[in-house]
């Protein structure tokens, strides 16, 4: 149990504001869970069942392009950042998308009808879920435009902002497919932005 407290208040106090007390109350709620690399921690067409907290390890957000037989990323989930299809979940029906461990990793997660009972008794957790929305809608309405207004290279750099040492921890061509472009283009990005004497 202190374990779980301590890996919560790090992991995600600054997100959620919420005291020692109430984060205490919740503790329990949580579980924790290790994935091996290759595994899923969730699979498209079905219901995304847990919210995840990121305690080591890196994970994919993709789906299959049926028209270009590739494997499309879309998101990329780290240390201390949220792990879930977000719409899935609170709406529990299937997921569009798979999400896939890059490395060993190990989680928290709290499954939906936990939540939902947290929610029914503490009114700080239910600000935990205005505020878990609220950043999920800010993540998706960011990685809409960056697709629409950013460079390729802009994107890069923001890539590697939010997840930092990406680039030795994922292979090129996972990286290459967030971006939208193939190795050798990612190649440039990268020697531009190491002559710039920018983060790799």
């Amino acid at each position: 149990m202190p374990d779980r407290l301590h890996l919560l208040q790090e992991a995600a106090k600054n997100l959620m504001g919420i005291s020692d007390t109430d984060l205490s109350v919740g503790t329990q709620y949580w579980k924790k869970r290790k994935i091996v690399k290759g595994d899923f921690y969730n699979k498209q067409n079905i219901v995304c069942k847990d919210l995840g907290i990121v305690i080591r390890g890196i994970f994919r957000v993709y789906y299959y392009d049926e028209t270009s037989n590739e494997e499309k990323n879309i998101f990329f989930f780290s240390e201390n950042q949220f792990v879930v299809s977000f719409r899935s979940f609170i709406y529990q029906y299937p997921c569009k998308y798979y999400i896939e461990a890059l490395e060993d990793a190990e989680i928290l997660y709290i499954p939906y009808q936990d939540l939902q009972q947290l929610y029914d008794e503490s009114k700080e957790w239910q600000k935990f879920g205005r505020l878990l929305a609220e950043h999920f809608f800010n993540q998706s309405q960011g990685r809409t435009e960056d697709l629409l207004f950013l460079s390729h290279e802009a994107r890069y750099l923001n890539l590697v902002a939010m997840h930092p040492n990406i680039v030795d921890r994922v292979q090129s061509y996972h990286i290459a497919s967030f971006l939208g472009i193939k190795n050798p283009s990612l190649s440039r990005i990268r020697k531009r932005v190491l002559e710039k004497g920018q983060r790799p």
